[in-house]
């Protein structure tokens, strides 16, 4: 039987999800873990807990010898590195949910828990409550994986099933979701995509052994999707969902994220609201879908839990895939068939729309479906026009 020990924690933030563990914390039997002081930055802002909890000054807490683990569930990706490299360092294991401080720096991470010897775990950063990395870990392993995509943004999958079911415009239903705390008050990171793309980045690690930089990625979000682009849907037969995208071609990695049409062939034309899904396909286990819960407090709070419990058994990442050294690269120069919305007839032209077989025109909406070179799409200024709207109908 695996001798569990009894845990001091140390937790850098208490916004949702820090709030949530603490919740959560309070509410499980299964772990012996206590927080000890939680460091927040603002000395204003109401607390609703006693504040004997809290301290402003970050050294209470990383120079504490007493505390274990170091819970890391802060905004600022910057800040989130320079707290977890310095936690690391004074010998304590570290538990963040902050996937675009991880994907920025997936090397350093890498070098510092080998040079350290503490572990960091991070389920809580991938796709909620879903436990997508501890099984590309553990369970996939040693799989051959060719495919792994799906939805990884519950406050996206919520706006898109609203927008979808009640016919109801994206501004609208993004204002229910600020007041539910499924979006933030300043929604970038989460409907343009970053979010998720940070994920892609996390998840190719642990799938395929790949490390890639965010920007070497495509994405493009929700921000600009209107009514005409969910009837055009509806007239196909087809919803709407911002898809994470990694398919394997030889030992070429293909990853975007964007708004894909979906058909009722696919499990994630079901995935309503603010639910995440992953798709997996492998060489042995075939196709599997895992989905859950993915956005608000109590989803992710469950993942840093669940990291916590395996600290309780000093539970560490192996990184297999990537110590396989398998030499698979990604390749962005791939021809997707797209759906594209616009006003301006040169809009077509910037884009490199090529392969042109539908072309629909009225007084206040336009649409082609053509081909485009995901290469042509990276960087490329005109999606930043707020009159166009792209989305995949499939890789060619």
């Amino acid at each position: 039987m695996t001798t569990r020990k009894k845990l001091t924690l140390g937790l850098f933030g208490f916004g949702c999800v820090g709030k949530g563990l603490f919740d959560v914390l309070n509410q499980t039997t299964g772990i012996q873990a206590n927080i000890k002081k939680i460091c927040v930055k603002h000395k204003e802002k109401p607390r609703p807990i006693p504040m004997e909890n809290f301290t402003f000054d970050k050294n209470d807490l990383l120079n504490d010898d007493e505390i274990d683990i170091i819970i890391e569930l802060i905004d600022n990706a910057d800040d989130a590195f320079d707290i977890v490299t310095k936690a690391l360092q004074k010998g304590k294991a570290v538990v963040t949910a902050n996937k675009k401080m991880l994907a920025d720096h997936l090397p350093e991470i890498l070098k510092l828990q080998s040079t350290c010897n503490k572990p960091i775990l991070y389920e809580g950063a991938s796709c909620g409550s879903i436990p997508i990395i501890r099984n590309l870990e553990e369970y996939y392993d040693n799989e051959l994986l060719d495919i792994v995509e799906g939805i990884y943004n519950g406050t996206t999958n919520y706006i898109l099933s609203k927008m979808f079911n009640e016919n109801r415009t994206y501004a609208d239903v993004l204002k229910d979701a600020q007041k539910l705390g499924f979006a933030e008050s300043d929604p970038k990171l989460d409907v343009e995509g970053y979010d998720t793309k940070s994920k892609v980045v996390i998840n190719n690690f642990h799938a395929f052994g790949v490390i890639s930089h965010p920007n070497e990625l495509f994405n493009y979000g929700i921000q600009n999707i209107s009514i005409n682009d969910i009837l055009f849907a509806k007239e196909k037969n087809l919803k709407i969902r911002l898809i994470a995208s990694t398919k394997k071609f030889d030992k070429e990695l293909v990853c975007f994220v964007m708004p894909q049409f979906v058909d009722k062939n696919n499990p994630l034309y079901f995935i309503e609201d603010e639910y995440n899904a992953v798709m997996l396909q492998g060489v042995f286990t075939e196709n599997q879908l895992i989905k859950g819960k993915g956005a608000g407090a109590f989803p992710t709070a469950s993942a840093v839990l669940s990291d916590i419990s395996a600290l309780t058994y000093n539970y560490a990442y192996e990184y297999k895939k990537y110590y396989q050294n398998l030499k698979i690269t990604v390749n962005q120069d791939k021809i997707l068939k797209v759906y594209y919305r616009y006003k301006e007839e040169s809009s077509i032209e910037k884009l490199k729309i090529q392969n042109i077989d539908v072309s629909y025109k009225s007084n206040d909406y336009k649409y082609v479906i053509g081909e485009v070179s995901l290469k042509e799409l990276r960087n490329n200024k005109e999606l930043e026009n707020p009159d166009v709207f792209i989305g995949l109908l499939s890789v060619l």
